[in-house]
């Protein structure tokens, strides 16, 4: 027992031995803080009030001499918002009645849209704030598919426009109508000449730096991925249904749709070794690891935007609510590059992309019918910058035997000289008529040596058998800077169509060789595609699954006894893949973000994690796909979880399998 005399040292020193825990404790948070720098830390993210009364599916961004936000939505209506920096915008309505405009530019007091099927021009003449001249530069015919999206217009020095078509869908891409899949240029006075053809879904176009025309896709039929394509007048960007169309007069295209043939299981690089017009992307986008569906894209016009990368340029996506980074350069003549990590978590999907005179960028979203990561239906969000520089690579250039990493600050030395801290992977994807690709001929590269620059601002990796016409993985888990920092993002995907001229590593490709894959998806006993022969034939439950518009499945609740003998059939009647995964109760957000972290082995393990949360799943089907599941209904009643582990899809699109 202690003494009277005892108890106050006793209860003295507990307390300055917590103080003392407390403190270590806090230093220790802060210093994993340090350790684990997040993209928050750097690019703070503000979503813009609104208010309740309108719908701002927000498809096309411009300023106007006056600084207003000048924004059209998808519904129709064009928005004019002034102070769009501050907490309390002004929202005023200039417009009405188009036909989905995705996309708005401002040029001498006049608004340019184009709708489904026209370029047209709103002006405001009588000055009271509201548009009351609409005109007609150019029509261009419509099918009525649901799938003619239109985008633009961008504006070219000289004062012609570009505009876009998207290609309809009939359960895959196709040009029901003139033009459909082409570029376009019209002039103010609405003469029109065809650019390129070859493009699929193409939201995101503009001009680079250099004033060079660059456009991005999204994964689909004839796309492996996504990518960003450098565009010249002539070119074949590699969808072939707008080649239907290439023999209307003004075509700068001879090339005609029977001229692709894809029997010979060849990639696109392969294929533009045969057909001059086809253009090779610039940069891959790797489907799932950075993005499913490409948008919009700015070029980084100073170094006080959002830090030292003038001349590169940030890439929307639309499904994964977030913004990529792009570095370009040139070799052998024609553009190559890397694609970085920027920002995640705006809350909907991104269209479009606007530098405001604020120096923010400001994000015009939507998810309608489309889905995304983000769970708002629409928006307007402001990315800003603190001023802090995170450690990332700047940049990677091709070596002809290797890369060159330039970093944002000073590497640390001991950490940068490690070769183990380094990893390069390359692989590519098919070029056919399927929609999408698995990544195929996937290799690792051996790193013989590397070399620090003096400033330890650079580091040049020599790599053994790199091959053009391969998308690269390269991957810094370890490396440190000065301060002892992990990189912001560590890895990138530098796009190789060419090696510069030099000395060259071992073994290059470009050999055409394919090399079967490792990963390849295994007969799992969690997918049972026939049913088992001790079922003699039946089933206790059969069960019917379908899609519904916006990333959703066609039923909410699907009731089966416990034990029961079960034949599940889900039919992709969607125009994006799917597929089904049950789940234990309550696991469901667990596997999806498993399933987004996947990286290269999503596509051998169709994109359903090892994990033993998941009880059962379907295989990932594409449009028009289907597929017959068997298996036991779990023992426990429960509300167990059906799930799209396609990334992004788990948050909207799953439903409950309720054990009775």
């Amino acid at each position: 027992m202690k003494s009277q005399t005892e108890k106050p040292t006793y209860l003295i020193s507990k307390i300055v031995l917590l103080i003392i825990v407390s403190t270590l404790t806090g230093v220790q948070s802060q210093l994993t803080a340090q350790s684990t720098p997040q993209e928050s830390d750097y690019y703070p993210i503000t979503s813009m009030n609104i208010p309740d009364e309108i719908v701002l599916e927000a498809s096309g961004l411009t300023f106007n001499d006056e600084g207003q936000l000048v924004v059209t939505t998808r519904r129709g209506e064009v928005w004019m918002i002034t102070n769009p920096e501050s907490d309390e915008p002004v929202f005023e309505r200039f417009g009405q009645g188009l036909h989905e405009p995705l996309g708005i530019a401002y040029r001498n007091g006049a608004y340019y849209i184009a709708q489904r099927g026209e370029l047209t021009r709103l002006e405001d003449t009588d000055q009271d704030g509201r548009a009351n001249h609409y005109q007609t530069i150019y029509r261009w015919p419509l099918s009525g598919n649901y799938h003619e999206y239109s985008y633009g217009p961008v504006f070219l020095p000289d004062g012609d426009m570009l505009v876009n078509l998207n290609l309809s869908w009939i359960g895959y891409g196709y040009s029901l109508a003139e033009w459909r899949g082409w570029m376009l240029k019209i002039t103010e006075e609405g003469e029109m000449t065809p650019i390129a053809t070859g493009l699929r879904s193409p939201l995101g176009f503009g001009l680079n730096s250099e004033g060079d025309i660059f456009y991005t896709e999204n994964q689909g039929d004839w796309v492996g991925s996504g990518w960003m394509t450098h565009i010249e007048k002539g070119d074949f960007a590699g969808n072939p249904h707008g080649l239907r169309w290439s023999g209307l007069p003004g075509s700068p295209i001879d090339l005609k749709f029977e001229d692709i043939d894809d029997s010979k299981g060849l990639t696109l690089y392969e294929q533009s070794k045969n057909i001059p017009e086809l253009k090779n992307p610039a940069v891959w986008f790797p489907h799932t690891i950075m993005g499913i569906s490409t948008s919009d894209f700015v070029v980084i016009e100073s170094d006080d935007q959002v830090g030292p990368y003038k001349g590169q340029m940030l890439v929307g996506d639309q499904g994964h609510s977030k913004i990529m980074r792009v570095y370009l350069e040139k070799v052998q003549g024609e553009y190559q590059g890397a694609v970085f990590g920027f920002r995640e978590g705006f809350p909907s999907g991104i269209i479009k992309l606007k530098w405001g005179e604020d120096g923010q960028l400001y994000t015009g979203m939507t998810s309608r019918g489309w889905g995304s990561t983000g769970q708002e239906s629409y928006g307007i969000a402001r990315l800003g910058w603190n001023g802090e520089i995170p450690f990332e690579m700047k940049q990677i250039n091709a070596e002809s035997n290797g890369f060159t990493i330039t970093f944002t600050r000073p590497v640390d030395p001991q950490a940068a000289a490690d070769i183990q801290n380094y990893s390069v992977t390359d692989f590519t994807y098919n070029y056919d008529s399927t929609y999408g690709s698995p990544v195929i001929n996937r290799q690792d590269r051996t790193i013989t040596r590397l070399e620090i620059s003096d400033d330890r601002l650079s580091v040049r990796l020599f790599v053994d058998g790199l091959r053009e016409g391969y998308i690269n993985e390269i991957s810094l888990q370890g490396v440190l800077s000065a301060q002892q920092e992990p990189l912001l993002h560590h890895t990138g995907y530098y796009t190789l169509n060419y090696l510069p001229d030099g000395e060259r590593s071992a073994v290059t490709g470009g050999t055409g060789v394919h090399v079967e894959e490792s990963g390849a998806v295994a007969t799992s006993a969690k997918k049972v595609t026939e049913m088992p022969a001790e079922w003699n034939g039946s089933a206790d439950v059969e069960i019917e699954l379908l899609t519904d518009p916006g990333l959703r499945y066609d039923r909410d609740v699907i009731a089966v006894p416990a034990g029961s003998k079960v034949a599940f059939t889900f039919t992709n009647d969607d125009d994006m893949i799917h597929n089904v995964v049950i789940v234990e109760p309550g696991t469901a957000d667990e596997v999806g973000v498993a399933a987004m972290n996947l990286g290269l082995d999503a596509d051998a393990l169709e994109y359903v994690p090892p994990m033993d949360q998941v009880l059962y799943h379907t295989s990932m089907l594409g449009p028009g796909e289907g597929e017959t599941l068997y298996f036991i209904a779990p023992e426990t009643p429960g509300d167990y979880v059906y799930v799209c582990t396609f990334p992004g899809h788990y948050i909207s699109m799953r439903g409950i399998l309720r054990v009775e």
